[in-house]
């Protein structure tokens, strides 16, 4: 590829997100965080919702000082009304919605047999419930000016159950077929949605994980790319999926693991094949 070309294709300018307005839920930290910045470096104007609005101020202030447009809204998914009203908000202050990406999460713990009732719908309420408000308000838009991009962020825990995390794993499967419900019904309005199910991240809210010794490296065994994922690697993926690069991407589920869920067969034990070196991390 020329130098010429490949500058096009690394700018923000192949993306053709410039002036458009994009809604981050979740905006705070870590995955949600890295798809505002990328918008906004990208050109776009940047709405910043979480239940934890000093965080989305934080993000949205430093989006800010480097000259982008950003709004930051304290809202709760889980909350019609608020979400509502965030809605309006964002179209009066920076114009209707051309995308969205539903990443606002929760896990609470427990096993099925242990888990309250509180903490299942808790979970159902901001995971699955949540992403359907979010998307009906400022999807019913989108659906009447004809064009937009809605983004799912799922988990590989949607396709393969993530014992004692509660209503987790029940949640985001139901994001996967929310997703296609949403493709089928609204594509015809020209509006896209699609999920990405994201492997293991490296985010502020697992932080803690890797506190203990060799847990890293553990983890990053089990994967084909050798390494766990960064914020950053959903969301480039994100921004793709909201351009009109992935125009005639609609109802897609995206893996985006390293390849951790194509190892299982790596991971039974096949003594003079997988219990040697070669099952050891590449060197960063």
């Amino acid at each position: 590829m020329s130098a010429p070309l490949l500058s096009v294709v690394a700018g923000a300018e192949w993306l053709g997100l410039a002036g458009r307005v994009i809604v981050v839920t979740g905006a705070a930290s870590g995955i949600g965080a890295a798809v505002a910045e990328g918008a906004a470096r990208a050109g776009a104007r940047v709405a910043l919702l979480d239940r934890d609005g000093a965080g989305a101020e934080r993000v949205a202030a430093a989006l800010v000082a480097r000259g982008h447009r950003a709004l930051a809204l304290h809202c709760d998914i889980s909350d019609e009304a608020g979400v509502l009203a965030a809605a309006a908000r964002v179209e009066a202050e920076l114009g209707p919605a051309d995308g969205l990406v539903n990443n606002a999460g929760l896990l609470r713990a427990g096993a099925l047999g242990e888990v309250s009732l509180a903490d299942w719908n808790a979970v159902l309420g901001v995971n699955l419930t949540g992403y359907f408000i979010c998307a009906r308000s400022f999807g019913t838009r989108m659906t009447a000016r004809g064009r937009g991009s809605i983004v799912n962020v799922a988990s590989i825990a949607g396709c393969h159950p993530q014992t004692r995390s509660g209503a987790y794993s029940a949640s985001k499967a139901g994001v996967l077929l929310l997703s296609r419900q949403m493709a089928a019904e609204w594509g015809p309005a020209g509006v896209r949605s699609n999920a990405i199910c994201p492997g293991m991240i490296r985010t502020a809210l697992s932080e803690k994980f890797y506190e203990q010794p060799g847990l890293e490296q553990r983890r990053a065994a089990i994967t084909a790319s050798r390494r766990i994922g960064r914020p950053d690697d959903i969301a480039e993926v994100a921004l793709f999926l909201l351009s009109d690069r992935a125009g005639y991407v609609n109802g897609a589920e995206l893996m985006v693991d390293g390849g951790m869920s194509s190892m299982l067969m790596d991971l039974v034990p096949r003594p003079g094949f997988n219990d040697g070196a070669e099952r050891a991390p590449a060197a960063a």
